[in-house]
């Protein structure tokens, strides 16, 4: 398939969602705009173990990655889609507009585009979240957007970890904390996201990544509730 000229010399995501009529229901227009044509060994080379995107979600957000890193604006990318992400998780009107099929594609990116404009989500980011909405691919938008965080933090060797405890940790217990998960990561950084949940009891329940580290005294309980019914 050749490309179309007025996208490999550099145009814009706007441009290619404008023409989503007469194009394949794929990622390849975003692609078009740096001039390639994705592969999955482009997939392979983005990310490895735990960061490994995949699916509709994973294709999109390679293919934004890429273009990001040719504009040497992967970190602009990514705070604009966390702040894209954030607004989604704390407006239950936003959410229902990117999850529900019953608008059309118009009506989403006029309101997307008034949301967007007025918290100063700008530039690539924009230009995406259009792109997809064309497609009719915006209920899979916030695993794209998790899925190119995955591929940034990769980039950066940084490993995200959730951590839930029953009670507030000191910076002391952070600071080994951190150590510890970083030691099991292979020596990545890694940035933690810290909650508490009173009802775990005790301990911690600890996501690096992709794996779940459970260390909290409920589970411990659960299983010996568990044990004593088999036995009784």
């Amino acid at each position: 398939m050749v490309p179309d000229r007025r996208l490999a010399a550099g145009g814009s995501l706007e441009r290619a969602a404008g023409t989503s009529q007469d194009r394949a229901e794929n990622v390849q227009a975003i692609w078009r705009t740096s001039g390639r044509i994705p592969s999955r060994r482009d997939d392979r080379t983005l990310a490895e173990d735990s960061d490994t995107v995949s699916g509709v979600s994973g294709r999109y957000a390679s293919a934004l990655f890429v273009l990001a890193q040719e504009r040497v604006e992967t970190a602009a990318v990514a705070d604009a889609l966390n702040k894209l992400d954030d607004l989604i998780a704390t407006s239950p009107d936003l959410g229902r507009l990117v999850r529900s099929p019953v608008f059309s594609a118009h009506d989403q990116i006029k309101a997307l585009d008034a949301i967007l404009a007025r918290d100063g989500i700008t530039g690539t980011a924009v230009n995406f979240v259009r792109l997809v909405t064309t497609k009719r691919r915006l209920f899979f938008l916030r695993q794209m957007i998790a899925d190119y965080l995955k591929l940034y933090d990769a980039s950066r060797g940084v490993t995200r970890a959730e951590v839930t405890s029953s009670s507030a940790l000191s910076g002391e217990n952070l600071a080994t904390l951190k150590d510890q998960l970083k030691a099991a990561s292979g020596g990545r950084d890694v940035q933690l996201n810290v909650k508490v949940d009173p009802s775990i009891i005790g301990g911690l329940i600890v996501k690096l990544g992709s794996r779940m580290v459970d260390g909290s005294l409920r589970t411990k309980l659960n299983a010996i509730r568990l044990a004593m019914k088999e036995v009784g």
